[in-house]
């Protein structure tokens, strides 16, 4: 199920309700990603989910984030070269055992903070890149698949993140796991509400 044409530079983009959104926002649940398998997005279907993700705010059009796309073969290689910097972390049995989550999903998508020099404040570039990791979950459950957006050591290892590519500057926002659901997910524990919001009045 691919999304229709984004709009043309300039054409007007008008609020519309939308039923179908707000029950998949009242329904979102990420899947485990050890259970993801296969088949996940094809070509196509991914490069719609990445364009869909790119459509967050963005403050100052400064585009301050980027995306590693790890599948197939390539995949299989970098979770074995993780294996291997495992051994290096200080409990390296648990390292191994979670790099499951990264080796069972078909396709994962590393979403790179990637900060430009310019006004805006560091922590709204940052901010932006946390709004495409949201963004391209939810769109890749509105297409059909489980998905699960994470961090681990290797989001974080100095090492690992040079096997990645990851520049000076910048950070993992989070890898998005993407596949099928082997089972769905149960609902959790949600926030009391109440106890979060207050309204200002001077």
């Amino acid at each position: 199920m691919l999304p229709p044409a984004s709009p043309a530079f300039g054409e007007p983009c008008p609020a519309r309700p939308s039923a179908e959104t707000l029950a998949l926002l009242a329904r979102r649940r990420s899947a485990s990603a050890q259970t993801l398998g296969a088949p996940g997005p094809s070509a196509e279907e991914l490069a719609a989910l990445l364009r869909l993700a790119a459509r967050v705010p963005d403050h100052g059009k400064l585009a301050p984030w980027r995306f590693v796309v790890l599948e197939g073969a390539p995949k299989a290689r970098f979770v074995e070269r993780l294996k291997a910097l495992a051994k290096r972390q200080e409990q390296p049995d648990k390292a191994e055992a979670v790099l499951a989550k990264i080796a069972a999903p078909p396709v994962t998508v590393a979403v790179i903070s990637s900060p430009v020099e310019a006004k805006i404040p560091l922590w709204e570039q940052q901010m932006s890149a946390g709004a495409v990791c949201t963004t391209l979950l939810i769109a890749a459950q509105a297409m059909g698949y489980g998905a699960n957006w994470i961090t681990d050591w290797y989001a974080f290892d100095a090492e690992a993140l040079s096997l990645l590519g990851v520049r000076e500057g910048e950070r993992v926002a989070g890898y998005v796991h993407i596949g099928a659901a082997a089972e769905p997910p149960l609902e959790r524990v949600r926030p009391d509400m109440a106890a979060l919001v207050t309204r200002w009045d001077g």
